[in-house]
Parts: C-alpha cells; sequence; structure tokens
C-alpha cells in the first residue's frame, strides 16, 4: 500500500510541473479574476435594468458584454492553472440592481473600466519588475482591450453630451448604444480573446 501511495505521489509529481507563478503574481492574477467576475455581474445586472427600462440596445449591449468579462475572467482561470498555480472562484457581492438613469450606468461603467484598467497595469509593471516576461506577455493582451473597453464607454458617454436626453433623445441614443460594436471594431484591431 505504502509502494503504491509513493508511486502515486511521484506520478503527481511528474504531471504537475513546478510552478512558474510567484504566489504574489498568482493573489494578483486572483484578485483580477475577482474585478473581471464582478464586471460580468455588474454589466449583466446593469443590462437587467436596461431590458426593464425599455433600453433594448443598451440591454443587449451590456448582455453581450457580460458574456465578453465572464470570458476574460476565464483566461485568467487557463492561465493561472497552466502555470502551476490556482485560480480561485471569487465571491462576488454588492451588486447593484437599479440605476438612476440610462446615463449613469454608462457613467459607471466608463469609471468602472478605469479602475480595471488600473488594476491590469498594476501587475504589467508587477511583472515586468519580476522579469516575469511571459506573464507580462500574457497581459498585453488585456492591456490592448482595456484601452478598447475605455473607448467604447466613453463614446456610450459622449452620446449623452452630443445628443441630448430630451425628446426623442434617450431613444436615440440606445439605438446609437446598439451600434458601439461597430464603432469599435472600425476604429480598433480585432481583440477577441483566444480561448483555445
Amino acid at each position: 500500500m505504502a509502494k503504491k501511495t509513493a508511486q502515486s505521489k511521484q506520478n503527481k509529481q511528474m504531471i504537475t510541473p513546478k510552478r512558474s507563478l510567484t504566489t504574489e503574481t498568482e493573489s494578483m492574477l486572483n484578485e483580477q479574476i475577482l474585478m473581471e467576475g464582478k464586471s460580468s455581474a455588474y454589466y449583466l445586472s446593469m443590462a437587467s435594468w436596461c431590458d426593464t427600462e425599455g433600453y433594448v440596445n443598451s440591454a443587449q449591449f451590456l448582455y453581450k458584454h457580460s458574456e465578453e468579462e465572464r470570458q476574460h475572467m476565464l483566461k485568467l482561470f487557463g492561465y493561472i492553472n497552466d502555470a502551476g498555480g490556482h485560480a480561485l472562484q471569487p465571491e462576488i457581492t454588492d451588486i447593484r440592481h437599479t440605476f438612476n438613469s440610462l446615463k449613469e450606468v454608462f457613467e459607471l461603467i466608463l469609471a468602472h473600466e478605469i479602475e480595471v484598467t488600473k488594476s491590469i497595469n498594476k501587475i504589467v509593471d508587477h511583472c515586468f519588475g519580476i522579469k516575469d516576461f511571459t506573464t507580462f506577455n500574457f497581459l498585453q493582451w488585456y492591456v490592448t482591450e482595456q484601452r478598447e473597453e475605455e473607448t467604447l464607454a466613453r463614446r456610450a458617454v459622449e452620446l449623452f453630451d452630443i445628443i441630448g436626453e430630451d425628446g426623442i433623445g434617450l431613444w436615440t441614443i440606445d439605438q446609437e448604444i446598439g451600434k458601439l460594436e461597430n464603432f469599435a471594431e472600425e476604429s480598433g484591431p480585432e481583440t477577441s480573446p483566444d480561448m483555445q
């Protein structure tokens, strides 16, 4: 029995190579998983609110972005686990379910995306500092993605100033928000996550 247990341990050691992430980097990446998970939950809640308020295009835009944020989280899961770490399912609480206006929704999104960018930049800076160039390189996708996310959020907020909310303004803004994906595709490089 002892021989079988020792052989099992030996097999596990051969299958699980030594970790290539520092514990500090792993912790920072797990914090980013929490942030991406919160983004997904937050956008899902916003999408549902938009749906109930009749902002159909904004709702669809946010449902799609909720799923994209989930994919960003899963990409981090794969990277951490492949590098010998342990990705942790985040506990997500304190998600708002009601909002004062459509404009508030997109102002909150912009503020949130700026915080996500700061978080990504902090991890990138850390990785560069400790010469973890593999993780540094992996995170370049997120750096590019955050530029697109911020640009979309800024464009959405600008629509309220350009069009105005009076009369058919909110209806028109909702229509334009539905077209923002086309704006992103035309103005930036393709940044779809490679989940393979």
